[in-house]
């Protein structure tokens, strides 16, 4: 299909929280409220978990894109952000076991479709992070020190073979978790020799 066929959208200019709606009395920052106000969430703590890691990386004024193969780009190093909490938003009788899944995805590609190829790990690091909490009185989602970030070589993962893990994995393939304030030297030398599936399966 020729490329004037295609609706290609413009950047999209950031919201601020003020902006109103036209026809309502409400604001973006209503609807922001509406949306993720409970950073508990498993979708809204991954979007946390994204944002601490792109401050970390000195990544100030980008915005995540929804249906990217990673979630982060630094110096041309693909990063993937994995979060998981042993507190829910919902009733649980147990603080949740740890774990990270869809490690393995497909690259797509809106023109093109599907990579052929199949699931892979798409990312040269993977950073896992845990919100750390137990108990719900002292759970404070915005508080670095209940956070802890383990930083593993897609070649780790790769040798590991399976497609989620577990805390102790991670643990074990990372060495041990690294400070939010030391992530960008961490992932910066965990890159180093890392390779991804780069082609282009309509070429």
């Amino acid at each position: 299909m020729a490329d004037e066929a295609w609706i290609v959208p413009p950047p999209a200019p950031p919201s601020q929280g003020s902006d109103r709606f036209v026809g309502m009395d409400a604001t973006v920052v209503d609807f922001w409220r509406f949306a993720m106000s409970d950073l508990r969430m498993n979708n809204t703590r991954g979007y946390l978990a994204e944002f601490l890691v792109a401050k970390a990386l000195g990544l100030h004024d980008v915005t995540r894109v929804e249906w990217d193969a990673y979630d982060l780009l630094l110096d041309k190093i693909r990063i993937e952000v994995k979060s998981s909490a042993y507190l829910q938003a919902w009733e649980q009788p147990r603080p949740s076991r740890i774990a990270f899944s869809g490690l393995r995805s497909t690259r797509y590609h809106p023109r093109h479709g599907y990579d052929p190829g199949g699931k892979g790990l798409n990312a040269h690091v993977y950073v896992f992070c845990v919100q750390t909490a137990v108990a719900h009185e002292d759970y404070r989602p915005l508080d670095l020190g209940q956070w802890s970030f383990y930083v593993v070589k897609r070649s780790a993962l790769e040798r590991h073979g399976s497609g989620s893990v577990g805390l102790d994995t991670v643990v074990r393939l990372a060495n041990s978790d690294t400070a939010w304030a030391e992530l960008r030297p961490t992932v910066l030398q965990a890159a180093q020799g890392e390779e991804v599936d780069e082609s282009l399966w309509w070429s």
